[in-house]
């Protein structure tokens, strides 16, 4: 079935495309899919590629793509270390090659690969039994949430292939003892294919460059890349950029879903050619298996390159690619009626649509793989718990919708976590009572506007409600202090220090995490109802990076889905869910400024917001957070970039006080990042410390040397404007 072809001088042809390509069919049928692949779940990943397979077929694709590592689930992490995990992806791949849905088609499919003691991150790709090629991955993802490089080494040998001895589980299967292991190309009867995964395509010495070059007509991209907002227009872009200069088709696979961490895969399957979208696949969904089948036409690749002079001069002097022959054609000898794929405009999603979709699709998987019955949200009846609850609801709105298309994967799952066999989910607020739990936690501190807010979300959304007063347990807690210390603290505004002042707070906002935490255990069962609840925390990226935020208090939840979304952004999602799910109880949230309510009120009215508190606003924090992480920040170099962003606004004095307040305030509350919960990541400055941003958590929150820098330019600076210049910036 395949044999190597070295491709240098006086070898075997250097491409497929090298012969008639008319006299052996046109036109190709490829397939991708993207699957909602759990790490270490091999019954579940195994059924999922088999259904993939199957539906290719059925579309009459010839070959199928899947996305990395998709035999053992993309997130391992360091279960890849484990013989374990390499010895269940060859047991699943073994009844890969057994199956009757993989014959008559190409399938190119993930997993961890052992060669010499080395790991490696690889595409088996194989054809009726018959493995064609292992192409490890030559250059692994190491930034922002991917740690390759710490389970995988690259392969660092190019256009080099040498024999890989198959476990005796594979051998009994394929009759193969050894097989090509290493950088080459597929050469069909009708086409040259080509392999890049995931980060290679971002690469800016990509392999599709001189594959492209040495005549290789399609390329495959399997992929494990996670949602971020507004992430899309890139990934498409570099797609399509990769077809348009150098001619070709693109096919690349996608993960999608939660597969056991903070990251959503967001799926995006697409194919390309020639610059141009042929086929695109969603972005969100509740769909395990989705498959993208096009059929297209390869003289449109040849001709397509036929004109570009310069890179026709290109190739005439590449070196070349081992190929393996594979006695197997994509295209039928009689395809001269058969129709050809158009190119379309991809359809993106908006910021707010993303944060209605991306996240609910990921708490839907979140709760159906723990196991648990529903939610419970601390709902204040705030902009950011609001948020929440707007999101379980969309959640709700996705699984009714799916079962209702006639998911009836998703209709399983709604019956087990319901726990009632005959269940049909149809209306989005019946289905929210059965599985989402709001609670409000009211104090003497708390207004009646903020219970009437919240109290009138959780009917329009069809939550469970639940309205509580905490008073007695505060009252309870502080009354112990008081009776061991002699000594009652006091709010500020009835003469107590700052710090009494803060205690105070604290235990409001800590006894809600024990009530909400005893409510999701106990709130079913009180009900008559099985199972328990996961709960729900709500603060934003934008208080996590401030640490405005009481340690262990409503923050520390079990998983928060707007933990990776800035303030701005929700303030926009809240106005979206209120013009398209017509839920009118949020204009007055939208309207109201943002407050904890933990100190007493002023006539019955909050005395107290967040921005005052935090000296500074929402819209500075971003802009401070983008700076920090994005930018490579420290405080020299914010304050650098911002006496000249907000030039307008700011005199240099003025932006260096603000950088000084924030760093100080980063700095002190870092630890909390420590116990943050764990949230969906959907923006590329959050502070998430478990892999995202690494950074201490005990600083010299003073940072003298690098103020001192700050002030010695806002004086060189004063001075020559002529300003009378002072020691220090406050």
């Amino acid at each position: 079935w395949c044999r190597v072809a070295a491709g240098r001088a006086g070898a075997a042809p250097r491409a497929a495309s090298c012969r008639g390509g008319a006299a052996m069919g046109r036109t190709a049928t490829v397939a991708t899919c993207a699957l909602n692949q759990w790490a270490l779940d091999f019954d579940g990943n195994l059924a999922r590629i088999l259904k993939s397979i199957e539906i290719a077929k059925y579309k009459g694709a010839r070959y199928r793509l899947g996305p990395e590592l998709e035999i053992c689930g993309y997130g391992c992490s360091d279960h890849y270390y484990e013989s374990d995990t390499l010895l269940h992806s060859f047991e699943v791949l073994a009844k890969l090659l057994e199956s009757p849905a993989t014959q008559d088609i190409i399938c190119d499919v993930g997993m961890p690969v052992m060669c010499r003691n080395v790991r490696y991150n690889c595409r088996v790709i194989f054809l009726n039994k018959k493995i064609l090629l292992i192409r490890p991955k030559m250059i692994l993802a190491n930034t922002g949430n991917y740690r390759e490089l710490r389970w995988f080494t690259p392969w660092n040998r190019a256009r080099f292939v040498e024999e890989y001895f198959l476990p005796r589980m594979i051998q009994e299967v394929t009759g193969q003892e050894t097989v090509p292991f290493g950088d080459a190309v597929l050469a069909t009867k009708d086409t040259c294919l080509g392999s890049e995964i995931c980060e290679e395509l971002w690469a800016p010495n990509s392999p599709h460059i001189e594959m492209g070059l040495d005549g290789v007509e399609i390329f495959t991209n399997s992929s494990g890349s996670h949602h971020v907002l507004r992430k899309a227009h890139t990934r498409v872009n570099v797609v399509n950029s990769a077809t348009a200069k150098n001619g070709g088709i693109y096919v690349l696979a996608n993960q999608k879903g939660c597969d056991g961490d903070r990251l959503y895969y967001d799926g995006c399957a697409m194919i390309s050619m020639n610059g141009d979208t042929i086929a695109q696949g969603s972005q969100f969904s509740l769909n395990d298996v989705e498959v993208l089948v096009a059929t297209l036409d390869l003289e449109d690749v040849r001709s397509y390159r036929a004109e570009i002079s310069c890179r026709n001069l290109e190739a005439s002097k590449v070196n070349s690619y081992p190929r393996i022959k594979v006695n197997f054609a994509l295209s039928c000898s009689d395809d001269i009626c058969v129709p050809t794929c158009e190119p379309i405009q991809w359809r993106y999603h908006s910021p707010e649509e993303e944060i209605c979709l991306g996240p609910a699709c990921w708490l839907w998987d979140y709760l159906r793989r723990s196991n648990q019955a529903g939610f419970l949200l601390p709902l204040s009846g705030g902009i950011d718990s609001s948020a929440t609850a707007c999101i379980v609801y969309s959640m709700c709105r996705q699984v009714c919708l799916a079962v209702k298309n006639g998911n009836q994967g998703v209709l399983a799952d709604v019956r087990r976590i319901v726990n009632d066999e005959t269940y049909t989910p149809e209306d989005s607020q019946e289905f929210c009572g059965h599985i989402f739990t709001t609670c409000y936690m009211a104090s003497e501190n708390s207004s009646q506007d903020t219970y009437n807010r919240a109290k009138l979300l959780a009917e329009q959304i069809g939550s469970y409600h639940i309205n509580l007063n905490l008073d007695v347990a505060v009252k309870a807690i502080v009354g112990i202090f008081s009776m061991v210390m002699g000594r009652s603290p006091q709010f500020r505004v009835y003469g107590g220090s700052s710090r009494e002042n803060l205690a105070l707070q604290n235990v409001q906002a800590r006894i809600r995490m024990v009530l909400a935490y005893l409510f999701a255990q106990l709130s079913h069962w009180a009900r008559g109802m099985p199972g328990g609840l996961l709960v729900l925390g709500s603060a934003n990226v934008d208080e996590s990076l401030h640490g405005y935020l009481t340690k262990y208090d409503c923050s520390s939840a079990d998983i928060n889905p707007i933990g990776g979304i800035s303030k701005t952004d929700l303030r926009s999602f809240i106005q979206y869910c209120m013009e398209n799910f017509q839920l009118t109880a949020l204009r007055s949230i939208i309207s109201a400024p943002p407050t904890a309510e933990l100190e007493p009120l002023a006539d019955g009215q909050v005395s107290q917001t967040d921005e005052e508190d935090m000296g500074m606003t929402y819209t500075e924090l971003s802009v401070y957070g983008k700076l920090r992480k994005m930018a490579k920040a420290g405080p020299y170099t914010m304050f650098c970039k911002l006496i000249n962003m907000w030039k307008e606004i700011c005199t240099p004095r003025e932006v260096a006080s603000k950088v000084k307040h924030f760093f100080r305030m980063y700095s002190i509350n870092r630890h909390k990042m420590t116990t943050l919960t764990p949230a969906y990541h959907a923006e590329n400055y959050s502070p998430e410390d478990n892999r995202f941003d690494l950074r201490p958590f005990l600083y010299n929150s003073t940072w003298s040397w690098q103020f001192r820098s700050i002030d010695k330019q806002v004086s060189n600076l004063e001075s020559k404007e002529g300003k009378p210049v002072l020691e220090d910036v406050d």
